[in-house]
C-alpha cells in the first residue's frame, strides 16, 4: 500500500529541486534518508522533511506491519511548477528587467518493495 505526501509553494526554482529529486528516486527509504541529510544542496533539507512525513502516513495506513520489514522504497517523485511572483529591476536608461521568482510543488509517493515485486509479477502474467 503506498503513501503520498506532498509539499506545495516551495519558494525553490523547479529546475533546482528536480536535482535533487533525481537523486532520490528509487531508492530504498533509508539510503535516501542518507543522501539528503547530507546533500548540500538548499531543497534537500525540505524533501527530507517530506520523505519523513510520507513514512509517517505509511505507518499510518498500515499499523499492523513493522517498518523495517515492509523494506520502503521512493516509489515516485514529481516536481510541478508553483506560481511565479513577477518582480522589477531597474535597469539602464529608465527600463525595467521582469525577475521570475519561481516556486514549485513536490508529490512523493513511497511504497513497500513487496508490494512492487507482486504488481510485477502480475504484470508479467497478464502480458503473457
Amino acid at each position: 500500500m503506498e503513501a503520498i505526501a506532498k509539499l506545495n509553494n516551495v519558494p525553490t526554482s523547479p529546475r533546482k529541486m528536480r536535482m535533487v529529486v533525481d537523486l532520490i528516486r528509487g531508492e530504498k527509504v533509508n539510503r535516501a534518508l542518507n543522501i539528503l541529510k547530507f546533500e548540500s544542496k538548499h531543497g534537500a533539507a525540505r524533501v527530507e522533511k517530506l520523505l519523513l512525513s510520507a513514512i509517517a502516513n505509511w505507518q499510518q495506513a498500515n499499523p499492523d506491519t513493522d517498518l523495517e520489514d515492509a523494506d520502503l522504497i521512493v516509489k515516485s517523485v514529481k516536481v510541478d511548477s508553483g506560481r511565479i511572483l513577477k518582480r522589477l529591476r531597474p535597469a539602464p536608461q529608465g527600463r525595467a528587467h521582469r525577475i521570475r521568482k519561481r516556486s514549485n510543488h513536490v508529490t512523493l509517493i513511497v511504497d513497500s518493495a513487496a508490494d512492487e515485486a507482486v504488481l510485477a509479477e502480475t504484470d508479467n502474467a497478464e502480458n503473457k
